[in-house]
């Protein structure tokens, strides 16, 4: 391979000291805002790139953390412990979820399932194991690896585990039927990472050894191999669009190609030993750590060579790259299915304890009072970790991409002054006056087609005018009018609004009366009596903030609306229904196909009958509602990831 241009892109974004040694860090990749530490101190601390501040310190562990790892959307982490403890922390709650016992020796690597609540975990014992967190338990455990499993990721679409180990090997695991699929030999070192291209059926691994290497998952054999790495590979990340492969070497940022096999660009970049990547804002933010400092540093990719074409020049062109053009030699490779994918229910590790199959769990309070999250920055916390059920009135703001230094160059620093296309300059803002629109000539009047789904965040009612229930100003300088007479022009000619308005408060209040007596689920009876779904929706809201309040019996009650609320064309209304389903199910459908899969009971036990019969009306209502969350899971946004979810979430009822 030809020698690449060296480009100064990058810069150094903070240090931050730590109370102890730090042995393991993880960056959030949905924003690259995000750092978790874990450290000799049994601490997990949460910090917010480029603040100095520690943002939350989570405790719990007894012995150092050897692992963390932050979901997706970055509302849970998870740390595995030298002494092979794991504990999950809800970020949001600010609250210790899970811990997971089982491994006989120190946790290396962790993983959470892109579309469900499982996380996996390699140790030192060699074994990889399965978790579903919203149990508590291993639901499975596979062998192979002969030493430590350093590295273990998800494929994109759910279905694939691949792992890396000390052994000098990757394996690839299929969670739908519990084996492994195939084992990738070739490295003559430990190999300390594995990734998996967005798209297509391709993996990577670096290695100790000093080389990368390519794998097609069809057929199972190496594309190509990188070799000639100025240090041990420890951390690899694809572009999102998969044009390219980065690696963090020594010192260094290098950008590769596979078919064929080429290095397209290397930045020089300070960071030493580099241990994870993340790209957001069109940078690539790296983070390392040696004894107690954490570095971040910042590479700006529109500066980077990531195609076979020439590297052109910032300050002139800021236009953004080309796609990358096919490679008509490239074999083409099948694509992830994500929408369609879904977890087949996987060989369980029998619960022996009837304990661990009931909702309330004693070993949950003392979790809670052993573990603890010192939030130490208020402010930033709020700002990072919004509640979900707190009302958004303005669109989120998007995070920006972290400012570049000064240029050290005078005459570069003179030429990136001037004018360009893709600089941000002012210009005069024009006195606009709004127009008369010209009149349209037509029979009647068109009517304005109400939308199929309502959305919950809007300017305006919808199908209402709003210049309808204002008063009509006649003369220019007329006084201001008091709020008593304002209420009464409103008033006037909307009696049926306020006949609606009046009914649904005296029925709220109805409802209200009954809960302040302390009897949930009459309350709740009395909501679905009323046969109003805006009262059923209003008392679901405060009932989902506690999920203590769940009971069985309550379950019963509330599934058949909320099949109705599924159905609705009001996006708040569809957003409660899949609110509340998700809270059912995490907490009681282990519990009802355990009641129903265990054999009868000897003698009359009148309390196990009553709770098996409310087992058989929720898994009947359940099965109803599967249905209908599966035809929705296709569906594109926010929604069709929440009903995915819920699907995948529903699959032990098939």
């Amino acid at each position: 391979m030809a020698t690449p241009v060296v480009t100064k892109t990058a810069w150094k974004l903070q240090i931050v000291a730590h109370a102890s040694n730090v042995s393991s860090l993880v960056l959030g990749k949905a924003s690259g805002r995000l750092l978790a530490t874990g450290g000799d101190d049994c601490r997990v601390n949460l910090w917010s790139i480029n603040k100095p501040n520690c943002i939350m310190s989570l405790t719990g562990h007894t012995s150092p953390v050897e692992s963390v790892r932050l979901n997706t959307p970055e509302e849970l982490i998870v740390a595995g412990s030298q002494s092979g403890s794991i504990r999950v922390w809800d970020l949001e709650a600010a609250k210790i979820l899970r811990t997971l016992m089982g491994h006989k020796a120190n946790i290396c690597s962790l993983d959470f399932h892109p579309y469900g609540e499982f996380v996996a975990s390699g140790s030192q014992d060699t074994n990889i194991k399965l978790w579903d967190i919203r149990r508590k338990g291993c639901v499975f455990r596979y062998r192979g690896h002969s030493q430590a499993v350093r590295c273990l990721r998800f494929s994109p679409d759910g279905k694939w585990l691949a792992s890396a180990a000390d052994d000098h090997t990757v394996k690839l695991w299929d969670l739908t039927a519990g084996k492994m699929m195939s084992e990738f030999p070739g490295h003559t070192g430990p190999v300390n990472v594995v990734e998996f291209h967005p798209n297509e059926y391709l993996l990577a691994s670096g290695s100790s050894d000093r080389t990368i290497r390519f794998w097609d998952l069809e057929k199972f054999q190496v594309v190509s191999c990188i070799e000639g790495e100025p240090g041990p590979v420890r951390s690899v990340l694809f572009n999102p669009d998969g044009c390219c492969l980065y690696s963090g070497c020594q010192d260094s940022l290098r950008v590769y190609g596979w078919e064929p096999e080429r290095c397209f660009d290397v930045v020089l970049v300070n960071w030493g030993k580099v241990a994870d990547l993340a790209i957001c804002n069109d940078q690539l933010i790296g983070v390392a750590f040696s004894q107690s400092n954490v570095s971040s540093y910042v590479v700006d990719l529109t500066r980077v060579t990531r195609t076979g074409t020439v590297a052109r020049d910032p300050v002139q062109d800021h236009r953004p790259l080309a796609q990358p053009l096919p490679n008509p030699s490239a074999p083409l490779r099948r694509i992830y299915e994500r929408p369609s994918t879904t977890c087949s229910k996987p060989q369980r590790v029998k619960q022996n304890s009837e304990s661990e199959r009931r909702s309330p769990s004693s070993e949950d309070d003392r979790d809670e009072r052993e573990s603890r999250a010192e939030i130490q920055n208020a402010e930033d916390y709020n700002e990072i970790f919004q509640p979900k059920n707190s009302i958004s009135r303005t669109p989120p703001r998007r995070s920006e991409p972290f400012p570049a230094p000064p240029e050290d160059d005078a005459a570069t620093a003179k030429e990136a002054a001037k004018p360009s296309p893709a600089m941000d300059v002012q210009f005069p803002v024009p006195n606009l006056e709004v127009l008369p629109r010209p009149p349209v000539v037509a029979s009647t009047p068109a009517p304005k087609a109400e939308p199929a789904i309502i959305p919950a965040t809007r300017n305006e009612p919808i199908g209402l005018k709003a210049s309808d229930f204002l008063p009509a100003v006649k003369i220019p300088q007329q006084a201001e009018l008091v709020d008593e007479d304002a209420m009464s022009q409103i008033r006037k000619g909307h009696d049926t609004m306020c006949v609606v308005l009046t009914s649904r408060h005296k029925n709220l209040d109805t409802v209200r009366a009954v809960w302040t007596m302390g009897d949930i689920k009459t309350s709740v009876d009395s909501a679905v009596a009323i046969n109003d779904l805006s009262v059923v929706v209003d008392l679901l809201n405060i009932v989902n903030q506690k999920a203590s309040l769940w009971k069985l019996d309550l379950c019963t009650t509330v599934l058949p609306q909320i099949e109705k609320l599924l159905q609705s064309k009001y996006e708040s209304y569809v957003q409660t229904g899949c609110t509340s389903l998700k809270l059912i199910l995490q907490r009681f459908l282990p519990l009802i196909t355990d009641m129903l899969a265990a054999p009868p009971s000897v003698g009359v036990d009148i309390s196990r009958e009553e709770r098996l019969h409310k087992c058989r009306l929720c898994y009947k209502q359940l099965k109803s509602i599967s249905g209908l969350v599966k035809s929705k899971s296709g569906l594109s946004g926010r929604h069709g990831s929440t009903f995915r979810e819920l699907h995948l979430l529903m699959a032990s009822l098939d």
